[in-house]
């Protein structure tokens, strides 16, 4: 069936046919239509224009696991359990890099001062990494085959890596060339005979400060090893009852600290290793009792000496189990003094900065840097009060769950300035006076330093500024949008009930950097409207309720007419007097109009920056909370501000303070309705169902209060399966089984039910055939059921609907663009591919999304075939639909243009795109003085033209008739709370792009580009003539498009929910690019997805990180020099000279020569079934430059020749070394013997 409708689609498609508003061509290219002239736009972006790449992430790391430090480069590296590394340096050293395998990073080691990091994997493969290039590669990979990876351990200054394993086993590796050695230290050996259990996995591996040959084996039961490397047996072990978890040396080599599981440290002296001559429970008291308290384990300690003060013991854990409630702490004891910190997050790693990267040296250390899970954070120990250092890095982006983003290039180069210093005034104080410790790398401004911004919405309500240029991010500004509501108390009306706790989460955001107006939009359904000053303020925020709730598929009685006049007669709506509403006849209709939020009634004092100066509010009707708010746009030149949802449309003048129009999606059309609306059966006894929809409320409340939280608070996602209402139990007179029979028709559903279905829950769309995807849903817009068919499941105690209606409350948690962690519930029955369970996820719970063309939408999670169902098409092959069909506003844009084909001049215009692929052209009459505009109502006429498109509207666009984007005008921005100057009267200055500028040089008219999910079109106004056509995606939709500048030219840009990301010519909509560049497996993406200016975009990777990515081939070629160096070269540091008397009498550390013990001479080679040898890409490429005949030849002599020569450079090192301390030992010897020269034996 499918594929005849693609035949018919096709037969009934003609080339005439093409410039027709109804067109609906399959063709997958581009297709010209007559037009009343030729439009000559000679485009200059080719294919050869575009490539896509990601540039820099931004954020902390997602799920950290490990930690590293190279003290010498002072860069740290921080690995993930998705198999991320970021390596950081100084502010704009940021690097990105991702293991293949995807599999988590367990242990990071730097070969210090060398330019390369190992990795230690989940899945048991050792990395080398090359940091000396701007992109680290992989050199060399070694996978395990018969054993886990546990611990690794690489000595300063070694080639040599030793590796423990879960068996017990210790085995060495060859840095250079990553293979394994012959030489293994097997568990049954390192123990003694006697011994009958297995010592357990290898918890630690260090070699001894005082002796490079002796390696300290640590085993999680309790037992400690000393194995002698040169002679190949145990020096000594030591059996403790608690498990071990890490062991720390002192830095003469003497003595160690191991941490225990049961919250004690024990000091361990090599003299006596029969038990410890020290044990301390820090946190561990005597009761009255004698007992002692239970502690919690040490996970980690640290043993620092300071050459001026008492040794540094630092670690992690131990605090009593009796302390419910207590932090996470890092605790620090110092001589007799002990700090505890206390963390905000669990604490996942943390290293001690030291001085010096000896460890046969004092330490001296600094810093402890600490890793948390959603934090970063740098402690400074020469400080009593152990501050920490402000952190330089944007790691605070997740302080509240991202909820909507947004980016803008190239903005006005006065506004991150001001920004910047605005937002300086609110910093915290109390930080470090010294500098960050992590200074490592080197970072140039690149050529592209244009201004860039991004700005982030939280489920807080917070929003932040960020300065994003040059491939870098910087804080900027911070809005807090709570502080112009009351607090909500519980005691007030339906508060006590809708507890939630993110009620001013931001949905999304509409800004203009030229006239600083900014405007928000809300989960409850709230617009504020926001001016920027440079001055503080003490203004009274202005606040307008309307009531924007449809109610289409009824028809309207006289007494309903008189009571709701916001879709009878626009003008006749007071905003300082909502109209009331019929009560519904149950306790809550007396609630009627309420409002989800309170604004703060007395003058607000504002301080510099962004401040309130209107809000919108959206108020219950009929019991009903106010249906979520899916388009937005602001215009500041017209002064007007227009939002829509899947209700309708409404229109905020804000410098009068006035609505403007308030009418529902049908009533915008007029006689102008390009679809046969089929009328239905009134609603019945409209008490009765108001009561079941207040009881269906009810129980979606209290189960929404049994939410189960997931790791990440704050971060809960509200899945539709959890609000299942049973009808029987609903007691309500409209509360009828449901045959299993009925399908989507509601002329065949018993009156109650069709009643029911009337009132309390969204309707269906009706969908087309390539909506969906092998039976399941795949447009934003709407129901993510079975070819449009509503299951109607029966269970065992009755039918049961497991859909959510539109009555939901408005507070609730905020499902952040953060927050996918847990997935929708679906039907695990044959034939669900886990894409359509993603792709259910992202349009069945849409609770608030950023993207404009989301609308409330409703998932079905019941099993049914799709042959027995059937689906209405919205092309315009089939023009009838029902009335019930929720028409919802997906997007709007206010600009020039012309709303009928008979006018002559351009005029203010507000776009509206709908989500049945209808865009509206609304024009509207603003007077063009100054005073007049301050005192004159204006005028909205919803009578304009009139355009189709298949799917739902996603974008527009005007361009001139020479292919040069239209801005929409703006006005320039003047502050508001300035001084009055008596000679300069204040007057709005305006800046418009009319199409009307361009006449002279093709006429009249301008280019209208038109972009839904499935299509897009370029239409000639005022004609409406369509010119060019191009079916976007078949199988898929569009998720985000926008229509940006690339190489001094402007392309239509789109991404689809299948991944790929596309660019098209303008005006021809000539494909230029189309890369399957990001699978969709997370929702995160689809709601935070955003292109601008430059060819660049960005998306939340995960909930903690923003990816920045670029399609243009002018910056991939230009990314290397934008990125920032890793590897800088530095001279390591020479160890100390400890002096003649400390080296006679044993204090110097034995010097050991591993090649001679590991090297394939001695320990001959190891077995090739224990691990794999893997080239990495970086590896590869260099074996296939060395590879073959001469030049293979010669690259491998110039290698040896390199070895050679570092060899004889070690040796003439040695050999300088030794001349010194002989010629010490010399001098000391003779000052010795003058003066003893003329002593007695008796006299010595």
């Amino acid at each position: 069936m499918k594929k005849f409708r693609k035949v018919l689609d096709g037969l009934t498609t003609s080339p005439g046919t093409i410039g027709s508003p109804t067109c609906g061509s399959a063709a997958s290219t581009p297709t010209a239509a007559p037009t009343p002239r030729e439009i000559d736009v000679q485009e200059m972006l080719v294919s050869e224009n575009f490539q896509i790449c990601k540039t820099v992430r931004h954020g902390f790391p997602y799920q950290p696991t490990a930690l590293a430090f190279d003290p010498v480069q002072k860069i740290v590296a921080i690995g993930t359990r998705t198999g991320g590394i970021r390596i950081l340096g100084r502010p704009g050293v940021d690097c990105y890099c991702q293991h293949e395998s995807g599999a988590a990073v367990l242990q990071l080691q730097f070969l210090i001062n060398e330019g390369a990091l190992v990795t230690a994997c989940a899945d048991d493969t050792l990395h080398l990494w090359n940091l000396r290039q701007r992109r680290p590669a992989v050199l060399h990979s070694l996978k395990f085959n018969r054993e886990r990876i546990t611990f690794c351990h690489l000595p300063f200054q070694s080639k040599w890596l030793y590796v423990g394993t879960e068996r017990g086993n210790t085995h060495i590796v060859n840095i250079e060339s990553f293979i394994l050695s012959g030489y293994v230290i097997m568990w049954n050996k390192a123990i003694e005979l006697a011994t009958k259990t297995h010592p357990g996995p290898v918890v630690h591996l260090s070699d001894s400060p005082k002796d490079e040959g002796k390696l300290l084996i640590g085993f999680e039961s309790g037992t400690v090893v000393q194995w002698d490397l040169r002679v190949k047996k145990a020096d000594f072990r030591i059996y403790y009852d608690e498990a071990i978890h890490s062991v720390s040396w002192h830095h003469e080599g003497k003595q160690f600290m191991c941490s225990h599981s049961d919250g004690s440290l024990t000091m361990w002296n090599l003299r006596n290793t029969t038990k410890p001559f020290q044990i301390t429970f820090p946190h561990g008291k005597v009761g009255k009792d004698g007992r002692k308290e239970s502690c919690k384990p040490i996970l980690k300690v640290e043993y620092k000496t300071s050459r001026n003060s008492e040794p540094f013991i630092i670690f992690s854990g131990g605090l009593s189990y009796d302390k419910a409630g207590r932090r996470p702490t890092l605790t620090i004891m110092h001589g007799k003094a002990i700090t505890v910190l206390e963390m905000d997050h669990p604490i996942v790693e943390f290293m001690v900065l030291c001085e010096t990267p000896y460890n046969n040296e004092i330490q001296e250390p600094y810093a402890v840097v600490v890793l948390l899970e959603k934090d970063f954070i740098v402690v400074d120990l020469t400080q009593s009060n152990f501050p920490i250092f402000e952190n330089p890095y944007p790691m605070d982006i997740h302080e509240s769950p991202v909820t909507c983003t947004a980016y803008f290039a190239d903005c006005p180069p006065d506004i991150i300035p001001i920004l910047y210093s605005i937002g300086a005034k609110n910093k915290k104080t109390g930080y470090s006076q010294k500098e960050w410790p992590v200074s490592g790398g080197t970072w140039t401004l690149g050529s592209q330093t244009y201004p860039e911004i991004i700005i982030t919405g939280h489920a807080d309500g917070s929003i932040k500024f960020w300065d994003a240029s040059a491939i870098t991010l910087q804080m900027l500004y911070k809005l807090k949008t709570s502080k112009v509501f009351e607090k909500p108390k519980p005691s007030e009306g339906r508060a006590a009930d809708l507890a939630e706790e993110d009620p001013f989460a931001v949905q999304m955001v509409s800004w203009c950097p030229h006239s600083r107006v900014f405007c928000v939009v809300g989960i409850s359904a709230h617009v504020i409207l926001y001016r920027f000053s440079k001055y503080d303020g003490n203004t009274q925020i202005v606040s307008l309720d309307l009531r924007l709730q449809g109610d289409g598929e009824d028809p309207v009685s006289p007494s309903e007419t008189e009571n709701n006049p916001c879709f009878s007669d626009p003008s006749c709506h007071s905003p300082q007097h909502p109209p009331a509403s019929p009560g519904c006849g149950t306790p809550d209709g007396a609630k009627d109009s309420n409002q989800c939020l309170k604004v703060k009634s007395r003058p607000v004092r504002m301080p510099p920056g962004y401040q309130a100066e209107l809000v919108v509010q959206l108020l219950w009707v009929d019991g009903e909370p106010p249906q979520q708010i899916t388009s937005l746009d602001v215009n500041s030149a017209y002064g007007l501000l227009a939002f829509g949802n899947c209700n309708g449309l409404a229109v905020v003048d804000y410098i009068q303070k006035s609505i403007l129009l308030c009418m529902s999606t049908l009533d915008l059309y007029g006689a102008a309705d390009p679809y046969q609306r089929l009328t239905r059966s009134p609603r019945k006894n409209r008490q009765s169902t108001s009561d079941f929809c207040m009881r269906g409320l009810s129980n979606f409340y209290s189960d929404s209060k049994k939410r189960i939280r997931t790791s990440y608070q704050s971060l809960t996602e509200l899945t539709d399966n959890q609000v299942s209402m049973d009808m029987e139990r609903s007691k309500s007179p409209t509360s009828v089984p449901y045959p299993t029979s009925i399908h989507n028709d509601p002329r065949i559903l018993p009156e109650p039910v069709a009643s029911l279905r009337a009132s309390h829950y969204s309707p269906v769309f009706y969908l087309l055939d390539n909506d969906h995807v092998n039976g399941h849903c795949t447009s934003p817009t709407s129901q993510p059921c079975s070819a449009g068919k509503p299951r109607l499941p029966v269970g065992p105690e009755g039918p049961r609907l497991t859909r959510r209606g539109p009555g939901r409350p408005p507070f609730r948690k905020a499902q952040s663009a953060a927050c996918m962690e847990i997935s929708l519930p679906v039907s695990h029955t044959e034939g669900y591919a886990s894409r359509r369970a993603m792709l259910q996820q992202l349009h069945g719970v849409s609770m608030y999304s950023h993207d404009e063309h989301h609308t409330t939408s409703y998932c079905w999670t019941e099993r049914e075939s799709r042959e027995n169902s059937f689906s209405r098409s919205r092309s315009s092959s089939v023009s009838s639909i029902d009335r019930d069909t929720k028409e919802a506003v997906t997007t709007l844009q206010f600009g020039e243009s012309y709303g009928r084909k008979n006018d002559a001049l351009p005029s203010p215009c507000l776009w509206v795109g709908t989500s049945l692929g209808v865009a509206l052209l609304i024009p509207i009459s603003i007077p063009t003085d100054h005073e007049e505009r301050l005192e004159e109502a204006l005028t909205v006429g919803p009578s304009g033209g009139v355009l189709m498109l298949k799917g739902s509207i996603l974008r527009f666009a005007s361009l001139d008739c020479g292919g040069s984007l239209i801005q929409s005008p703006y006005e320039v921005w003047r502050d508001p709370n300035a001084p009055e100057d008596p000679d300069r009267p204040r007057r709005r200055k305006l800046v418009n792009f009319s199409p009307s500028s361009s006449q002279e040089a093709c006429g009249d008219g301008h280019l209208a580009v038109v972009c839904s999910e499935k299509q897009a079109k370029v239409f000639l106004m005022p004609s409406q003539t369509c010119l060019f056509v191009h079916n976007i995606t078949e199988s898929s939709f569009v998720l985000r498009a926008d229509v940006v500048s690339v190489c001094n030219s402007i392309c239509l840009a789109c991404f689809c929910a299948n991944g790929h990301v596309m660019t098209l010519s303008l005006p021809s909509l000539r494909p230029l690019m189309d890369v399957n560049y990001l699978p969709l497996t997370d929702m995160r993406i689809a709601r935070t997805f955003c292109f601008t200016n430059g060819g660049q975009a960005l998306y939340l990777s995960s909930p903690t990180e923003v990816q920045r990515i670029t399609y243009s081939q002018e910056m991939c070629d230009n990314l290397q020099e934008m990125l920032g160096e890793l590897f800088t070269p530095i001279e390591t540091p020479e160890a100390q000279n400890r002096g003649f008397l400390k080296g006679f009498f044993g204090g110097n550390a034995q010097n050991v020569d591993r090649e001679e013990l590991f090297g394939e001479a001695a320990a001959g080679k190891a077995s090739r079934s224990l691990a794999q040898h893997i080239p990495g890409p970086a590896g590869m490429e260099g074996m296939k430059a060395a590879a073959g005949g001469v030049v293979g030849d010669l690259a491998r002599a110039r290698i040896a020749l390199d070895e050679r020569g570092q060899r004889l450079g070690e040796l003439e090192e040695r050999t300088a070394l030794m001349m010194t301390s002989a010629e010490t030992f010399s001098k000391h010897a003779h000052e010795l013997m003058l003066k003893c020269k003329d002593k007695k034996w008796y006299q010595l």
